[in-house]
C-alpha cells in the first residue's frame, strides 16, 4: 500500500436506534433467566414498530416469575423513550409476548452432565479479531464510531446534548497512509426536537463531540464533516424504521474489517456457539498479537450441533507473521479449548461477573469500561515463554 491512500469506514449506533432497542431487550431478558437460573437455555428476538414491540423466542426451563414484559418497558424508559412524541413510549407500548419453550430436539444436544462433552449449541461458524494499530487491538475505525455515539448518548443523558433525541448513528473514515492513519472523514445522524436552531445543534455536535473524540485518539481534527445530511431527523426510534435483533452483528464484532459468520449474539445464552465462540475466537486472535507473533489476526471456528468439538480451525495472519503456520496452529491446540463447554466454564458465561445487556451497545470487543474475561491478555506469558523454547 506504499503511496495509496487506503480508505476504510465503519460505522456504529447509539442504544437508542431501533436495532439495537430490540437487542438490548432480548439481552436484558436473558440476564433475568441466567439470573434465575445459571443453567437456563435462552434465544430471545424483538421486532419493534411504532407503538408495538413483538418479544418471541424459545426458553428452558420456563420461568413464569420473570416478567418480561416489565423488562421490556424498563429498558426502554432507560433508552430514554418516554415521550408519546416519539412514537414509541415505554409507558403506552404494546407488547406481543410470544415466548415458549426451547424444542427438546435441541435440548438433547445441549444438555449434559459433562460440562466438557457440552454440545454446540447449533451449527455456524464464527470470527475473532485483533489487530495492533489500536490500544484495545481492535480496527481503529470502529473504536472511533463506537465512541462518538457513546459520548453523544452519554451528554444526551446528562442533559448537556440540548435536544438529542435517543437515536443516533456514526460511520468513521481513516485514510492508511503508508504507516500513517488519518482521519478523512466523520459522519454523524442525530434524532433531534422539532423547531431547533439546526446550525447551534449541528456546531455542539462538531465541537463537543467529534473534535474531543479525535483528540483522544491523538488523531488529527482537520476531517471532512457530515451531519445530519438529509437536513432533518426528527422521526426516529421504532417509529421511524422497524427494529430487529441480531441487525447490527458489523457494529457489535469489527466493522467490517474482519469476515462475520451471519450469527447474531443478542438474545443468547453461551450454549450457542454463535456467542460463546465468537467470544473464544477474540480471545485466541488478542492474545496471539499481543504475543508479538503477528500484528493482525482473524481466527475461524466452525461447530457441528449437537458436537463439543470444533469441526474447523482456520487462521490467517495477513502475511504479518514471524513464525509458520504451523507454530500459530501448534499454540493454538495446546493453549485453547474451543469445546463450548470449556468456553463457557473459562469465562464464566453461565454466571458472569458482567451482565450481557451492558454488552449490547458500542460492541462486544476492546471494552476498556468492563472487565471482560475474554478480553483478558492472561496466555501471553505463557505463548512468550512456549515461543522461547523453539529458538
Amino acid at each position: 500500500m506504499d503511496n495509496i491512500h487506503y480508505l476504510f469506514t465503519s460505522e456504529s449506533v447509539s442504544e437508542g436506534h431501533p436495532d439495537k432497542l430490540c437487542d438490548q431487550i432480548a439481552d436484558r431478558i436473558l440476564d433475568a433467566y441466567l439470573e434465575a437460573n445459571k443453567n437456563s437455555f435462552v434465544a430471545i428476538e424483538c421486532f419493534a414498530t411504532t407503538d408495538t414491540l413483538i418479544i418471541g423466542g424459545e426458553v428452558n426451563p420456563i420461568n413464569k416469575n420473570i416478567d418480561i414484559e416489565e423488562i421490556a418497558r424498563n429498558t426502554i424508559k432507560s433508552i430514554g423513550y418516554d415521550k408519546d412524541e416519539y412514537g414509541f413510549n415505554y409507558k403506552t407500548v404494546k407488547i406481543i409476548n410470544l415466548v415458549k419453550g426451547q424444542s427438546s430436539n435441541i435440548r438433547q444436544g445441549v444438555e449434559n452432565s459433562n460440562y466438557l462433552l457440552q454440545g454446540a449449541g447449533d451449527q455456524g461458524i464464527m470470527f475473532g479479531y485483533a489487530s495492533d494499530e489500536s490500544e484495545g487491538y481492535m480496527p481503529l475505525p470502529i473504536s472511533i464510531a463506537h465512541k462518538l455515539v457513546r459520548t453523544a448518548t452519554k451528554l444526551r443523558k446528562e442533559g448537556k446534548f440540548k435536544h438529542a433525541r435517543p437515536d443516533m448513528k456514526s460511520q468513521v473514515t481513516i485514510d492508511y497512509f503508508n504507516d500513517e492513519k488519518r482521519i478523512d472523514t466523520i459522519l454523524m445522524s442525530v434524532q433531534h426536537d422539532e423547531d431547533i436552531d439546526i446550525d447551534e445543534f449541528k456546531e455542539y455536535i462538531k465541537n463537543e463531540i467529534m473534535i474531543p473524540v479525535a483528540k483522544s485518539f491523538n488523531l488529527n481534527t482537520d476531517f471532512k464533516v457530515l451531519i445530519n445530511p438529509t437536513g432533518k431527523f426528527v422521526i426516529g426510534g421504532p417509529a421511524g424504521d422497524t427494529g430487529l435483533t441480531g441487525r447490527k452483528i458489523i457494529v457489535d464484532t469489527y466493522g467490517g474489517s474482519a469476515r462475520h459468520g451471519g450469527g447474531a449474539f443478542s438474545g443468547k445464552d453461551p450454549s450457542k456457539v454463535d456467542r460463546s465462540a465468537a467470544y473464544m475466537a477474540r480471545y485466541i486472535a488478542k492474545n496471539i498479537v499481543a504475543s508479538g507473533i503477528c500484528s493482525r489476526m482473524e481466527i475461524q471456528l466452525s461447530y457441528a450441533i449437537g458436537v463439543a468439538k470444533p469441526i474447523s480451525i482456520n487462521f490467517s495472519t495477513f502475511k504479518t507473521s514471524k513464525y509458520k503456520d504451523e507454530v500459530i496452529k501448534d499454540i493454538i491446540e495446546k493453549f485453547f479449548d474451543c469445546r463450548p463447554g470449556a468456553i463457557c466454564e473459562k469465562f464464566s458465561l453461565r454466571n458472569p461477573s458482567f451482565k450481557y445487556g451492558d454488552l449490547t451497545n458500542y460492541g462486544h470487543f476492546g471494552r476498556p469500561d468492563l472487565d471482560l474475561p475474554y478480553e483478558k491478555l492472561d496466555m501471553v506469558d505463557s505463548i512468550k515463554e512456549y515461543l522461547s523454547k523453539l529458538n
